[in-house]
């Protein structure tokens, strides 16, 4: 045991306990580890905890669900493509390996390629359908993400932060949906009609669909929802029983992409 010399006095600061030395650099590695400033509150939870606990408990589930058969997508129709690029400054370029797409369309053979048999008619398999981000329940892009870029939300929404976006397109990767693009040129000089109110990307960053969450903020529908005429197209809340979304859901018989891989989407399409 370390003795002091005579006449010196202890000093108050240093003395601690094993305890006590556990739980400081018990919290410092928390604050290390997340990244946030913790406060540490000995009767309860952090009052900064608080509010965000009851954000998630109040928070919508949404969902899409996409009726092929009354969309109109087999005569030409590609409004909801339309109002998508529109509304997000999506780019238009003219080389297809370059491709920035949110909305685009497919047909249900290659959508769904485990549904259909040989005898199935040709028109209905080469049906067009529109395809995006399926803001999965577990999504694998989360995940993958290096810089913490994409996450999900408390409402379900899979976004993503383009300042964070490093370029690695690791998410890319991980996503079996083919729903996000990278910019391999600077995206602007190919927005036809910016809109002013949504941000432009840069060269280098990867994109997607975010549910229109900017128009949900201001209680608006999605653009491609508002843009289809042939309302083929529902959006809602999940977990709301008196939603659209809910009550169409459990009257037909809706089908989400490969169900077998356990990213539970949240785009329901009917066939």
């Amino acid at each position: 045991m370390l003795r002091l010399p005579p006449g010196t006095q202890e000093q108050p600061a240093l003395r601690t306990d094993r305890r006590g030395f556990l739980k400081a650099t018990g919290v410092l590695a928390l604050a290390f580890g997340t990244g946030e400033v913790l406060r540490v509150c000995v009767n309860g939870p952090t009052a900064a905890a608080a509010p965000a606990a009851a954000a998630a408990a109040r928070a919508p589930r949404w969902g899409m669900l996409v009726d092929t058969t009354r969309c109109q997508a087999r005569e030409g129709c590609r409004d909801c493509l339309k109002a998508c690029h529109l509304t997000h400054n999506v780019p238009d370029l003219p080389d297809a390996r370059h491709e920035v797409k949110w909305v685009w369309m497919e047909s249900l053979r290659r959508t769904f390629p485990d549904t259909f048999n040989e005898f199935t008619a040709v028109d209905a398999v080469e049906r067009p359908v529109a395809l995006l981000c399926n803001h999965c329940e577990n999504p694998p892009c989360v995940r993958a993400c290096p810089t913490k870029a994409t996450w999900k939300r408390h409402d379900g929404i899979v976004m993503m932060d383009w300042h964070r976006c490093i370029g690695c397109r690791y998410c890319m990767a991980a996503c079996p949906y083919g729903a996000r693009s990278f910019n391999w040129r600077e995206p602007r000089p190919f927005v036809k009609e910016q809109n002013p109110a949504f941000p432009t990307r840069t060269r280098g960053v990867v994109e997607k669909c975010n549910f229109c969450e900017e128009r949900l903020a201001l209680g608006q529908s999605p653009a491609c929802v508002a843009a289809c005429k042939r309302k083929a197209i529902v959006f809602g809340d999940l977990d709301d029983p008196t939603s659209d979304i809910r009550r169409h859901l459990v009257t037909v018989r809706a089908l989400r992409r490969k169900p077998a891989l356990g990213t539970l989407p949240k785009v329901f399409y009917v066939v």
